[in-house]
């Protein structure tokens, strides 16, 4: 008889643990708390356009492909996508424009003509950062940072003597400094500490790590939306057998003996010999682990940014919009040190905005534009949401008016919102916090919980809120890396 996992939530860690344990033998179940699968990956639809409604970005791609290869399927049968040629259009407030094209030769003459920056800073820029992938990729993303193996290996020994080299000992900014004379372009590449949720002022430059991902490695989008992720993981794990409970809200993870047994939801008993938690790692030890030991260290940690959506469809088409497009502050210092210190939002955001119908013209009715439009911001810890929020919205008119030079609110005629505070209560993160603890200094990587428990047997974590981190890509390699533990 087969073994039986029950895996707890259903976000895109939880997902693929599903494929990966069900294709090792195992009979698994998941138990979702939302009627929807997917956690923060879904969608909104509204008076004919849709926007994804989590995450943007889209890397690493091989990730997603291998679930299904594991399964015996053709990936491209079941989930397809384009690279991209621009990863990302750029403004700041003196009208300068940047377009950060694949092409890394043709991006880096983009940089030298329009800001005079040297076009071989742009490439040496990214061979440091593929130098750090190489050495720190198999280390810190394949692999359990908390198994000793891990750090006797040929991998762990090449990497030993270079860690100065690999940016442990200096923050993202001060390299970024030293890399580029313009300050907008160490601007420019400092955002890349938003794509963890971290201060590029205060996290280590190993973070440097994620040029690379977007530039050497390439952006992508799927064809069907950054919903059909969800989708079509979904749609494979229950073709292998998964079976899905929704609305099924965990209790309590049945311990006895010190050895995870099962779950209880609603006063209902479900054994197995094998529990994955994919539900934020601090709310579940709050709650549904509440009896066990508390790992009290990672437990207090500071959490990462959250972040403030709006949700516009927009009545016109902006032809120097792209599908990524960051209007920049004219601050970011001060911008980070309101988000991290003061747990404010800075009156000069950054805003991002992500357009998925550049590529995806049925997501906004004809001559419209569905614009996920988002800044960073502190995470949840009590402030006044309304006032901020209405605040913040002001705010972002008002730069997005002058940048563009247009009158956005006039174009708007959907709007929906995600904050911190629906954030924590939809997908159960805590303190609405994106990415778990925050990455705000050199041993964070050291101070994300495991993807097993110390203390109790049989218990498993995968998740953006353990380790290697969040994002799609992690999450993706958190389940692999879990898995690989189980016989």
């Amino acid at each position: 008889m087969s073994k039986k996992a029950i895996i707890i939530g259903s976000g895109i860690a939880g997902l693929a643990a599903s494929i990966r344990l069900i294709n090792k033998g195992f009979k698994v179940s998941v138990h979702e708390a939302n009627p929807y699968p997917g956690g923060k990956i879904s969608e909104i639809i509204s008076k004919g356009y849709r926007f994804d409604a989590g995450p943007s970005l889209f890397t690493l791609p091989e990730q997603m492909e291998e679930l299904f290869l594991f399964s015996g399927k053709d990936p491209k049968k079941h989930f397809d996508y384009i690279k991209l040629p621009v990863t990302c259009h750029y403004f700041w407030e003196d009208g300068k424009q940047i377009k950060a094209w694949a092409d890394i030769n043709r991006f880096a003459e983009e940089v030298e003509t329009k800001l005079g920056e040297p076009a071989d800073h742009i490439r040496k820029a990214l061979k440091k950062s593929s130098y750090i992938y190489d050495h720190l990729a198999p280390l810190f993303m394949h692999r359990s940072l908390h198994k000793f193996g891990t750090w006797t290996n040929k991998d762990a020994l090449k990497s030993y003597l270079k860690m100065g080299k690999l940016g442990i000992f200096s923050t993202m900014h001060t390299a970024n400094s030293k890399n580029f004379d313009h300050p907008k372009l160490v601007q420019l590449f400092n955002r890349y500490a938003t794509y963890n949720g971290s201060n590029p002022y205060e996290t280590p430059a190993t973070l440097n790590i994620i040029p690379h991902l977007e530039f050497n490695i390439g952006a992508f989008f799927p064809k069907k939306g950054m919903h059909d992720i969800t989708i079509s993981l979904y749609q494979l794990a229950k073709e292998i057998g998964v079976e899905f409970t929704f609305n099924s809200k965990v209790d309590e993870i049945l311990v006895e003996e010190d050895r995870a047994v099962g779950v209880s939801v609603k006063g209902e008993e479900f054994k197995a010999d094998l529990i994955v938690n994919n539900m934020d790692m601090v709310n579940a030890y709050k709650t549904i682990l509440k009896k066990q030991k508390q790992p009290t260290k990672l437990l207090d940690q500071p959490k990462s940014s959250s972040a403030l959506i709006f949700y516009w469809g927009i009545k016109k088409v902006f032809p120097e919009l792209g599908l990524h497009n960051i209007l920049f502050s004219d601050n970011y210092k001060e911008e980070f040190d309101h988000i991290f210190h003061q747990k404010d939002i800075y009156r000069d955001p950054t805003v991002y905005i992500n357009i998925t119908s550049v590529y995806k013209p049925d997501d906004a009715p004809e001559n419209s534009m569905n614009w996920f439009t988002m800044i960073n911001v502190p995470n949840n810890q009590g402030q006044d949401w309304d006032k901020l929020i209405s605040g913040a919205r002001k705010h972002i008119i008002q730069k997005v008016n002058r940048i563009l030079n247009t009158d956005i609110e006039s174009l708007i005629e959907v709007e929906e919102i995600l904050e911190p505070r629906t954030i924590e209560s939809k997908t159960s993160s805590s303190q609405g916090a994106l990415y778990g603890n925050s990455s705000n200094n050199r041993y964070a990587a050291f101070l994300r919980h495991a993807n097993y428990s110390s203390y109790i047997k049989n218990l498993y974590f995968c998740g953006g809120s353990v380790h290697p981190g969040g994002g799609i890509p992690l999450c993706l390699l958190s389940a692999k890396i879990m898995t690989d533990m189980i016989e």
